[in-house]
């Protein structure tokens, strides 16, 4: 695992790697962007880098230093994840006592907060007090999807790295390369921000069940709502489905993209290519404004599973709200 084995985000590696040439490493960074873009994995890759004793601006994979760091034991190394929900102050008073112990001058230290977005106040305020302090030899690398989220003192601390999305379009020619069937990647790609969060997301079995399932749904439910709500329950509610319902809404989403495409003459960038012909034939049953508003109440629909409405209910209102009943 090295720099040159990433394939993105080069803006990243070129800054990381100008500091480590210039040895201008500084004591704190703040890693930020949306999930799925390769934070997690540039944060390991910068610090292996650090720790090699052969190469100036990457890991050579050979030296003692990275070898350690690949067996998962290298001392001078922590991680800290949530701990539930939150970072919490334990878990940096810890940190504190383990960096408070005498070095040799030569070592450095780095430390990586995942979700630092999530530091309780208490757990914030305690970080603080430590970047404060910055020992010459210390290295943070904070990691947060949402960078505004992170306290505002700590931001002012940490050198902010931006963390882009990836185009949908070149993660697409990469994966359709790899083998992965193109329905399922073309739905992939446009869910998540990064390749390796997409790759992840359509090697699951369930995807592709799921998105089978939308598509019998959304055909369904324009005409047949007592076939769609019996689907929905035979194949999600009866088939431990339910934790993918935000996934399957997201694809609705998408599908109602398709047809405001379709309706607009745009073809030359649809989702679900394979079900075409039933696009064009229903596009145009209904005012752009009308599919417009299905995709409105998807969106609501998201939100009231966030605030815990029941699953099986949320669905069978969405589908009879598509419906227009």
């Amino acid at each position: 695992m090295s720099f040159h084995e990433i394939m993105n985000q080069t803006k990243v590696k070129q800054k990381l790697q100008n500091g480590l040439k210039m040895n201008k490493v500084s004591h704190a960074y703040l890693f930020t962007g949306p999930s799925g873009t390769g934070k997690r994995k540039m944060a390991l890759n910068f610090a292996k880098a650090i720790f090699c004793i052969k190469k100036i601006d990457d890991a050579c994979d050979q030296c003692i230093e990275c070898k350690k760091f690949e067996h998962g034991n290298h001392p001078q190394l922590r991680l800290v994840e949530p701990d539930g929900n939150h970072i919490k102050i334990e878990q940096i008073r810890e940190l504190q006592k383990n960096f408070s112990y005498k070095m040799n001058e030569n070592q450095t230290k780095i430390y990586i907060l995942f979700k630092a977005d999530r530091l309780t106040t208490q757990a914030a305020n305690s970080l603080l007090k430590f970047l404060e302090e910055p020992s010459s030899n210390v290295v943070a690398v904070l990691i947060a999807d949402n960078g505004q989220a992170v306290l505002p003192t700590i931001r002012s601390r940490s050198q902010w790295i931006s963390f882009q999305p990836q185009l949908s379009e070149k993660m697409a020619e990469q994966l359709i390369q790899e083998g992965f069937a193109s329905e399922l990647v073309n739905s992939g790609v446009r869910l998540t921000s990064g390749l390796e969060e997409a790759r992840e997301l359509i090697q699951l079995n369930s995807f592709a069940e799921i998105r089978g399932i939308m598509i019998q749904l959304a055909k369904e439910s324009l005409n047949k709502f007592s076939e769609a709500s019996i689907t929905a329950q035979q194949k999600i509610f009866k088939s431990n489905l339910t934790d993918e319902l935000n996934v399957l809404l997201d694809l609705f989403i998408l599908w109602f993209k398709d047809i405001i495409q379709i309706q607009c003459g745009k073809k030359d960038k649809l989702v679900f290519e394979d079900q075409i012909p039933w696009l064009e034939k229903n596009a145009f049953t209904r005012q752009m404004n009308e599919w417009v508003q299905c995709m409105e109440i998807a969106i609501n629909t998201k939100k009231k599973l966030r605030f815990n409405v029941n699953p099986q209910l949320a669905l069978d209102q969405f589908m009879i709200q598509i419906k227009g009943g």
